[in-house]
């Protein structure tokens, strides 16, 4: 693992971005509204896997101004090193729609989706602005100075436990319905995780294009073929990237819930062994850098307890769905780490798997050895 900075996001014009979002704002609202696009800016708070812009929209509209607080989610520009091969943001709008139409998972309003790159060079959404708190990733929330940590540890279990409902309620979705067809992926295979797992590799043949094969990952993919679970459990419409990172907090309860590039059909483990590991991963980074963490947040037995709880639904393959989320991680980890190298910010490593930050517990999940 290498030391934590602040990473590149983008290499947009922003005041150039400010004047196309306002033409194409312009195309969207009635003859006369006249909008106006005041305090955009970017977030380095969380995420690197699309570009975030947080801006107020002012427009008339019968003949009073209207202003509104809204982020435009944009598809990364392919010179910016893109942590996925593709970006549907047109799907990702959708997912949000059938999620807040058929849930109380508290998910941002879209307001419009460009699916054409032409308005401002790439596809993007716009969503309404929710106010509140996020874990930030950027240092991460566990390092020791983030609201969260410094929360008392009641608050702290009321948004553990109250996120752990936001799958709950998210995995109440019929998936066998028409309107969830969109999220079934196109790779082969005969179920939805075998199918997942083909979309996973081929995210990370994506990544490893330019040379960069990475010795672990794909033990790690042997690993996952030879321990494939029995039964793979009911589908569900899984979220994907289920961290508290990407949810906003108000009182330490979900108040929006965002970053739904990753959602597929697929077993109910896929969110709740990503929701663990999200924080766990951010523990080893803690504990590589000798810092005292949260070890107490998100523990996986108590994470599983509250989910059946809730659901009456028994987990099972847990430790196979662990390595399936730590191998993913580590594609993400080598992608940015390609970023880095990229923008200039690190040198190319001999060793290609030293860009990976989860190097060593991947390799302990795979010994059998990282849980006890």
């Amino acid at each position: 693992m290498t030391e934590q900075r602040e990473v590149h996001r983008s290499s947009r014009d922003p005041a150039q971005m400010q004047l196309r979002l306002e033409r194409w704002l312009a195309g969207k609202l009635p003859d006369g509204a006249e909008p106006a696009i005041r305090d955009l800016r970017g977030t380095s708070a969380t995420g690197m896997s699309s570009e975030t812009l947080l801006f107020d929209a002012a427009w008339t509209e019968g003949g009073a101004l209207r202003e509104e607080p809204l982020v435009a989610r944009i598809a990364p520009d392919t010179s910016d090193v893109p942590v996925f091969p593709s970006y549907d943001l047109e799907r990702q709008a959708q997912v949000m729609r059938l999620v807040r139409d058929q849930t109380s998972v508290p998910v941002p309003r879209v307001w419009w989706s460009e699916p054409r790159a032409e308005a401002i060079g790439a596809p993007f959404f716009v969503m309404e602005r929710v106010e509140g708190e996020v874990p930030p990733d950027v240092m991460p929330y566990n390092f020791g100075d983030s609201w969260l940590f410094h929360a008392p540890r009641e608050d702290q279990q009321r948004l553990v436990d109250s996120t752990i409902a936001v799958l709950a309620e998210l995995h109440t979705i019929d998936a066998a319905q028409d309107e969830c067809r969109f999220l079934e992926l196109d790779e082969p295979g005969g179920t939805v995780l075998q199918r997942h797992s083909a979309h996973v590799r081929a995210w990370y043949e994506f990544c490893s294009s330019n040379g960069d094969r990475s010795p672990l990952i794909e033990r790690a993919f042997g690993w996952i073929d030879d321990h494939w679970p029995a039964e793979e459990g009911s589908t569900v419409v899984s979220w994907g990237d289920s961290r508290i990172g990407n949810v906003m907090y108000r009182d330490f309860r979900p108040v929006a819930v965002f970053d739904w590039e990753m959602a597929a059909l697929g077993p109910r483990e896929l969110d709740v062994a990503w929701l663990i590991y999200g924080h766990r991963c951010f523990e080893d980074m803690a504990t590589f850098f000798e810092l005292g963490g949260m070890p107490h947040l998100l523990r996986r037995e108590d994470v599983a307890s509250t989910y059946e709880s809730l659901t009456g639904y028994t987990l099972r393959a847990l430790d196979f769905f662990f390595v399936y989320t730590a191998v993913q991680w580590a594609i993400v980890f080598l992608r940015t780490g390609q970023r880095a190298i990229h923008f200039g910010d690190q040198e190319r490593p001999s060793d290609v798997d030293e860009m990976l930050r989860n190097r060593e517990p991947l390799e302990q999940m795979l010994d059998g050895t990282y849980w006890s």
